[in-house]
């Protein structure tokens, strides 16, 4: 995932590099037909009532309920990954000494369903998650999921749970798949069994104050991840270095935190759940290059294939600290956003850390993304890039 990568045309005839993740998230699978039946459904003893439903709807904010049914998978050395089925939403027995309490063994992704005008739902390119997911079980000596086990989880999940899929702008079924180690034992080795469980929970709008540009803290004491450890892997630990900080910004009255590089602490690297972007004043667009420490966001990914078809230089390339802030006063740099599944892209209005304060008033490239993409996502707009995977 680190390195891996190959060359290709663009349409306009430009030469681009594709990394392992984006070719393997353009492949040709099987339709959703086909692998929706490898995990069977099982019946539901008490489904949730249409009052109960509907109040949920009405506002569900993101993350805060959760859909009747969950995927299930189980993994173990002889069987390999079986027992796939679409069971009750529910408490999973664990043991108090499954590995991943101990050893933290565990990394998940996120993703989204969406209802488009004819009814219909689709997956905004799910095989990158499928294939990011085997990316971080690597790194964590965890059993890779097989491709179209990923995707069959997620159309079956999504065909069952189709009435929590909301067609207003902005909404969507957002699906988190983990992988985790449940295997009882104290000892340091990587655990013989693991379970795969994919939960869905209805979403609104990501932040509660709307789309307007947020403020931003830089941290330049605590780091996310460092050379060599799984700063490029969807993992909870990642999660958890970030959590501190970010509260302490929090009660600053930040928005999000920008991480620094460990090793020098002076190239930007990502936020807490986000990649970041700066438009230059010739209207080229930067992004800090995959270091190891950074995750390969798959939204990050779509903007620069779209910015790049559209005849936008992208560049990846270390940003330092000190040359932003300077680029920002001078006007070199006038606009910065940042994006992931959960926001999709949002505009950054301010940068802060120690000693330094600096203001972006321009959101002009952030807005025109957020609108392409959403657009395509949704389905107001042709997917010209194939990024839609239909589910039923």
């Amino acid at each position: 995932m680190r390195a891996a990568r190959a060359r290709q045309k663009t349409d306009g005839g430009a030469v681009s590099e594709k990394t392992e993740l984006e070719i393997l998230a353009d492949a040709d699978y099987p339709n959703a037909d086909e692998l929706a039946r490898r995990f069977a459904v099982q019946p539901h003893p008490n489904p949730r009532g249409e009052e109960e439903y509907l109040r949920i709807m009405e506002k569900p904010g993101f993350g805060n309920y959760f859909t009747d049914y969950m995927a299930h998978a189980t993994w173990t050395p002889e069987e390999g990954w079986h027992a796939k089925k679409i069971e009750p939403f529910g408490p999973l027995r664990l043991d108090p000494a499954a590995a991943v309490l101990h050893y933290g063994q565990e990394v998940f992704e996120g993703l989204k369903v969406y209802r488009h005008e004819d009814g219909s739902l689709h997956s905004f390119r799910p095989a990158y998650n499928a294939a990011r997911l085997n990316a971080s079980c690597r790194r964590l000596a965890i059993p890779p999921l097989p491709i179209p086990d990923f995707l069959g989880a997620v159309a079956a999940l999504a065909r069952v749970e189709k009435r929590w899929v909301a067609d207003a702008h902005g909404s969507s079924l957002y699906l988190r798949p983990v992988v985790f180690a449940s295997e009882s034992f104290l000892g340091v080795r990587s655990a013989r069994r693991y379970e795969f469980v994919v939960l869905a929970s209805p979403a609104g709008p990501y932040f509660k104050h709307g789309y307007r540009p947020i403020r931003v803290w830089v941290e330049q004491e605590y780091h996310r991840a460092g050379p060599g450890g799984m700063g490029d892997a969807k993992t909870g630990g990642n999660y958890a270095a970030s959590l501190l900080p970010k509260q302490q910004a929090h009660e600053a009255g930040y928005d999000e935190v920008l991480f620094l590089d460990a090793l020098g602490n002076s190239d930007l690297d990502e936020l807490g759940g986000m990649n970041v972007f700066a438009v230059l004043s010739d209207g080229s667009v930067i992004t800090p290059r995959l270091n190891g420490n950074i995750l390969p966001g798959c939204t990050r990914s779509s903007i620069m294939e779209f910015l790049r078809r559209s005849g936008t230089p992208v560049r990846e390339e270390r940003i330092g600290l000190q040359w932003l802030i300077g680029a920002i006063e001078a006007g070199t740099v006038r606009e910065m956003f940042a994006c992931g599944t959960a926001a999709v892209v949002t505009s950054v209005g301010s940068l802060a850390g120690r000693g330094f304060s600096v203001d972006l008033a321009d959101t002009q490239v952030t807005r025109h993304i957020y609108g392409e993409l959403t657009a395509i996502q949704e389905g107001r707009r042709p997917d010209r890039f194939g990024w839609l995977y239909p589910l039923g």
